[in-house]
């Protein structure tokens, strides 16, 4: 229970930090720079092993500028893309994945702001993570798992917290897993489809 409400006080304390930000620029390598295409900015750049291969690998969220006037919740959210960048033996890298429906649009965390959180990177896994809400808060961390075998992302696992502001003890987790959602491939996963 004291780790839940640490974490509530925890997220609470970072999203109020955030919403008083604005988005910082991201060192983004020359050699990474021409996978960004024009009027978009990198959001997020993290490294690790995508492949489980020798060679270092990155995966980078974009944002279209001025984002935050065009994107609709409702009508016509601002899509965000996410990146694959597997390493090359030359070190050049290439793009191995791209998904449009991958991470929520900048008004999509409610009052608590922008909820994209950040990526997670991890022995041919990654995450997704988000956190948002207002009175009632929410998570949401959706994993994919590398196939060696036809070397593509899948669908791992989706799942997060909620509880309300009011009672942050009082947290309910969901999660879904292959044996709930099947087999789905990351270029067809959506965000914005109902869980």
């Amino acid at each position: 229970m004291f780790l839940r409400y640490f974490l509530f006080l925890s997220l609470t304390l970072s999203s109020s930090v955030c919403l008083a930000q604005s988005k910082k620029p991201v060192q983004v390598p020359a050699i990474l720079k021409g996978f960004v295409p024009a009027g978009y900015e990198v959001l997020d750049l993290t490294r690790g092993d995508l492949n489980k291969d020798a060679y270092p690998d990155a995966i980078m969220v974009l944002y279209k500028k001025g984002e935050e006037k065009t994107s609709d919740v409702i009508d016509h959210p601002e899509k965000r893309p996410l990146l694959i960048l597997t390493g090359q033996h030359d070190k050049s890298y290439k793009l191995a994945a791209r998904s449009n429906n991958a991470v929520y649009c900048v008004d999509c965390g409610g009052m608590m702001g922008d909820p994209f959180t950040g990526i997670t990177i991890k022995n041919g896994y990654f995450s997704v993570e988000h956190y948002g809400g207002s009175g009632w808060r929410w998570t949401r961390i959706i994993t994919f798992k590398y196939n060696p075998a036809d070397k593509s992302w899948y669908l791992f696992k989706d799942g997060g917290d909620s509880f309300h502001s009011g009672e942050p003890e009082k947290v309910k987790t969901k999660v879904k897993t292959v044996k709930d959602f099947g087999k789905v491939a990351f270029q067809k996963f959506d965000i914005y489809k109902e869980e």
